[in-house]
């Protein structure tokens, strides 16, 4: 997802049937407290103030549509940054690792998809 001079870093995840199930299982669990194109005000506010980017609304809006199922594309957003910034670091080797959940939390969505309200916790070890 990119705004302005601005785009998200990620690390892919493999997706898995596992991963697949676990998303529809999150699905069908929010699926009564859904709102048909939501606005900024569900986000978590920004520090400075600012109103949530018309690109993470629409991202979020759209996300059971288009992003669930064969389109599910797991990954870890690790960052913020230029475009320049992330194109560059795209251009450089990866080393591909294992991981694997030990906890598992609930946020409210700041601006750019960020964790940014911790809701509840569970752990899992």
């Amino acid at each position: 997802m990119a705004y302005k001079n601005l785009g998200l870093v990620g690390i892919v995840i493999e997706p898995t049937q596992d991963l697949r199930q676990l998303q529809q299982r999150i699905i069908d669990a929010v699926a009564p407290f859904a709102v048909e194109q939501g606005t900024g005000d569900a986000f978590a506010p920004r520090p400075d103030g600012e109103a949530i980017s018309q690109p993470t609304v629409d991202y979020v809006n759209n996300f059971v549509s288009s992003r669930t199922g064969m389109n599910y594309h797991p990954h870890l957003t690790v960052g913020i940054g230029t475009r320049d910034f992330v194109n560059a670091l795209k251009a450089e080797p990866f080393e591909p690792f294992t991981v694997r959940a030990v906890s598992v939390s609930l946020y409210q969505l700041g601006d750019y998809g960020v964790a940014q309200r911790k809701l509840y916790e569970l752990y899992r070890c």
